[in-house]
């Protein structure tokens, strides 16, 4: 049979493997994702880092063509995501956040369904999903509803990837996965980079941030910042404390009557908290809290991915504000 993958014609002018230009999408009067400009490398993981609601999976689905955008326009490896959608579904793997294969079928239905779609074979693109497939081969009688999770994830991403994708597109994959099974699937998609395919994954988790090489900040339908994990966090310009006492709730509230507060968040047994002076004094500050709390501990504080999007939400809120007087 002939390989329907290779129907159409390589592009030869695209530059990136993703651009966006101005990408717009409403749903009614409510604005998903507003005037994008991203440029994805060939060959890069790039991830997508914000909360639910930020526009990360309606921008998916506008490059897998499964949603026409209001303004702007998206290219895939040169192709338009909505007049080329034909060429471009030819060459992208989508793993939704859902898991979306046949929960009747069993492991090995669902991974010879998808590869008889592209017209190609299990055997024929073995190599590049052996690595993955391995694991769940023992399983591969068992229907696909009765997988666990973790192998949900790997079934799912064998399939996405059975026809060699050049771009593979993976929204939210590590959601509702164990620790251990999350630290594995980025194993793979380190590995699979290095079979030349160029990976954008979103994800909700701060600390998957810095494993992929550049990152687009999302929050409301609007990038706030584009870099690799560790400019971002080397940009940063503010100072920030890791604080901590026995009562967080009642220190969080004093922090926040400090002079010199420009914020303060919760970090695990820590608060966040980021000075509106570049060095401020620790034993000053130590002596205003020490009357009111015990246990105190007040330290330079290591600067997370976390904390630059705390921030830049923080500044983007304070100027959509300013805007709205």
């Amino acid at each position: 049979m002939k390989n329907a993958v290779n129907e159409f014609p390589e592009s030869t002018t695209a530059t990136n493997a993703v651009e966006t230009n101005n990408l717009s999408k409403n749903y009614g009067k409510v604005r998903a994702i507003s005037n994008l400009n991203i440029a994805v490398q060939k060959g890069e993981l790039f991830g997508f880092i914000g909360p639910d609601g930020a526009g990360k999976t309606t921008l998916f689905r506008i490059l897998t063509s499964l949603l026409i955008p209001n303004d702007g326009c998206a290219t895939i490896e040169g192709y338009d995501a909505v007049h080329d959608y034909k060429q471009i579904r030819r060459i992208i793997g989508y793993m939704p956040g859902r898991f979306s294969l046949y929960q009747d079928l069993t492991v090995e239905e669902n991974l010879n369904f998808f590869a008889s779609v592209f017209g190609t074979t299990v055997k024929q693109n073995y190599e590049l999903i052996k690595d993955i497939y391995v694991q769940i081969e023992p399983f591969n009688k068992r229907r696909a509803g009765a997988l666990s999770g973790g192998m949900k994830q790997k079934l799912a991403l064998c399939c996405a990837l059975i026809h060699r994708p050049k771009l593979l597109i993976l929204d939210e994959p590590t959601t509702g996965v164990d620790p251990v099974s999350r630290k594995e699937f980025w194993e793979m998609l380190k590995r699979l980079q290095e079979q030349n395919i160029t990976i954008i994954v979103s994800t909700p988790y701060m600390d998957e941030a810095s494993l992929c090489d550049r990152v687009a900040l999302m929050q409301n339908g609007e990038i706030l910042a584009i870099d690799s994990p560790r400019n971002i966090v080397r940009d940063h310009p503010d100072t920030i404390l890791a604080v901590k006492a026995k009562n967080l709730y009642a220190l969080k509230k004093d922090l926040e009557k400090l002079p010199n507060c420009k914020s303060v968040f919760s970090f695990g047994e820590y608060l966040h908290f980021t000075s509106k002076i570049s060095n401020p004094d620790l034993v000053e500050m130590k002596k205003q809290l020490l009357s009111s709390h015990s246990e105190l501990e007040i330290k330079p504080a290591e600067i997370t991915i976390e904390d630059c999007f705390m921030s830049l939400m923080k500044q983007h809120e304070a100027e959509l504000g300013e805007g709205n007087e």
